[in-house]
């Protein structure tokens, strides 16, 4: 089984790393006493995120995610990052290729299957489905500083 190892860490800031894409299939996420989930690893707690989660996944061909779920609170953004598959929300199926990203509300019902032949990786970053407001946008929250870089 596949593990997180931390790269680095401080004050402000922790890095991880989950291996390389091909591999994401080797981790293993235990979901009860007789449920583990093949190729699924949640990464939010390994690098302290404090208003966000987010997993990477990879099905192999043929392969669904087993169930329909809905959330709560929480609205997902999901990353195709490599192969192709159906998405399917509230009763629509739609195809996703490498580089699709698709946002569904708490509320949607969701699924995702791999329809291709090589297997199919995404990243899923789940987060409070409240709206951003204008104090909220990268342009008035983010700070340019006026230090150099220390590379």
């Amino acid at each position: 089984m596949k593990q997180i190892e931390t790269i680095a860490q401080g004050a402000n800031f922790a890095a991880a790393s989950f291996g390389k894409i091909n591999e994401i299939i080797e981790h293993e996420l235990p979901m009860g006493p007789d449920i583990t989930i093949q190729g699924k690893v949640f990464g939010g707690q390994a690098v302290g995120a404090a208003a966000a989660e987010f997993s990477f996944q990879t099905l192999v061909p043929g392969q669904d995610s087993g169930f329909l779920h809905t959330h709560k609170t929480h609205e997902e953004l999901y990353f195709i990052l490599r192969g192709e598959g159906q998405y399917q929300v509230d009763g629509e199926i739609f195809p996703v290729t490498e580089g699709s990203v698709v946002r569904v509300s708490p509320n949607g019902k969701r699924a995702l299957k791999n329809t291709g032949t090589e297997n199919l990786t995404m990243l899923c970053v789940q987060y409070n489905g409240t709206p951003f407001t204008q104090d909220d946008s990268p342009m008035v929250d983010g700070n340019i500083l006026q230090e150099p870089l220390k590379w």
